[in-house]
């Protein structure tokens, strides 16, 4: 159980997290993908509680700036160097590394895992996220991946 007091923000990765990982192309090139509305109230309840969240994404397609966008959630996405994009995202809005949960899914993952406090996969993750992970939540990227985590935070008493 995580406690709220331990979380001063929580980081999603976009694909393999709030998604399956698989992108569905049209004849026309337009890409789309399936998320899962359960994450959708996750993300509201936890915004409910005062926790800032964000999503940080290698990936440059604007459905993952639609999403955070429909969720009322900030978003850094086309980032390859995840790691030091959140360090300064952390620096310029004063939040301790060490209160960060961060949920990914693969390799790219890896770098930014290994500076926060709470790192964290989907239970589908690539095995190299997985090592790092000190949680895996108990369900695949895409299949309501924050509302399990959701189920995992002790928030305080109003």
């Amino acid at each position: 159980m995580l406690m709220q007091n331990n979380i001063s923000l929580i980081v999603y990765d976009f694909d393999g997290v709030m998604t399956n990982n698989t992108v569905i192309v049209s004849e026309c090139g337009f890409e789309s993908v399936i998320v899962n509305r359960s994450d959708g109230l996750a993300v509201e309840i936890i915004k409910s509680k005062g926790i800032p969240q964000l999503i940080l994404s290698k990936e440059k397609n604007k459905v993952v700036a639609t999403r955070a966008a429909k969720l009322g959630i900030p978003v850094l996405h086309g980032i390859d160097d995840k790691k030091t994009i959140l360090q300064n995202y952390c620096k310029c809005h004063s939040i301790d590394l060490n209160k960060v949960v961060y949920i990914g899914n693969d390799l790219n993952d890896v770098p930014v895992m290994s500076v926060v406090g709470h790192p964290m996969t989907p239970q589908d993750a690539y095995i190299e996220a997985k090592t790092i992970a000190t949680f895996i939540i108990p369900v695949t990227g895409g299949n309501g991946v924050i509302r399990e985590l959701l189920n995992h935070i002790k928030f305080e008493e109003a």
